[in-house]
């Protein structure tokens, strides 16, 4: 925690119903923002309770149902904001997958579930900065954009070779807007690996679940699975005042897991 920092900000989340997006959310809250928009796609039940816990950490909190996919949506967020005359942090969370972890299987995805996931993971947040880009440049300070790429994107490796390659393009896209909306809006983009949170473990037995935990703890050099939160605390750092002058950058959250791979040239 970095005190209230976060101080009258208005904040938006996207894909904040659950994990990570409200993990951000009541972390942005607690740090002092004034109002956080809660963007969900389906699970208005999930995204009241993140609306709870926020406005529990002294925030209002505004519930907007949409999918990023979808630019109508998309503005209808961003206009969420509007009375608010500005948005501070955006943090582009939201994703999707297609489960496929052969990556050896070519038959086991096909061209759809390639556009289904560029749709939302890189499409959708492209759409959310352009809905967003005037409250952003309303921002006293820069206005900032946190995208949640994926160690998937940088390794190659993941769910499913749709879904690294889509974080991929996030990650590219993610450089191209900082040029681009320097100097009033920063971007940046942060690159969990495993986070202990229903996304990982959906339909999964407990006994399943706590093995896939127990693996991926075996399997980074801190001996840690992460939880949503402990990838919050370095999102939400990169939209912080503390990082005024980080922009383009990727910060890999993954408690090492990247180590176990060849060294990277660049990055």
């Amino acid at each position: 925690m970095s005190g209230k920092d976060f101080q009258d900000y208005v904040v938006v989340v996207t894909g904040a119903s659950t994990g990570l997006g409200r993990a951000i959310a009541v972390e942005t809250a607690a740090r002092g923002a004034a109002a956080v928009v809660v963007n969900y796609a389906r699970s208005r039940e999930e995204a009241e309770e993140t609306a709870r816990q926020v406005e529990q950490e002294g925030a209002k909190a505004v519930l907007v149902q949409g999918d990023v996919a979808e630019d109508a949506d998309c503005r209808k967020i961003a206009a969420a904001a509007e009375p608010f005359g500005r948005v501070d942090a955006l943090f582009n969370n939201a994703g999707i997958t297609k489960f496929a972890p052969n990556h050896a299987d070519l038959d086991a995805v096909d061209a759809e579930d390639f556009l289904s996931l560029y749709r939302v993971n890189v499409v959708g947040a492209y759409q959310a900065i352009r809905a967003c880009r005037s409250l952003l440049e309303a921002a006293p300070q820069p206005g900032a954009v946190v995208n949640t790429s994926s160690i998937a994107g940088v390794m190659g490796v993941g769910s499913s070779v749709p879904y690294a390659a889509s974080k991929g393009a996030l990650t590219t896209m993610t450089l191209s807007l900082a040029r681009a909306l320097a100097p009033k809006i920063r971007v940046n983009a942060v690159c969990p690996g495993f986070i202990d949170t229903p996304w990982f473990t959906k339909g999964l037995p407990e006994d399943r679940a706590e093995r896939m935990r127990q693996g991926a703890a075996a399997s980074t050099p801190l001996k840690a699975a992460s939880t949503a939160e402990d990838v919050a605390g370095a999102t939400v750092f990169l939209a912080s005042p503390a990082a005024r002058h980080i922009t383009g950058e990727t910060l890999l959250v993954d408690a090492g897991t990247h180590l176990g791979y060849a060294p990277m040239g660049m990055r």
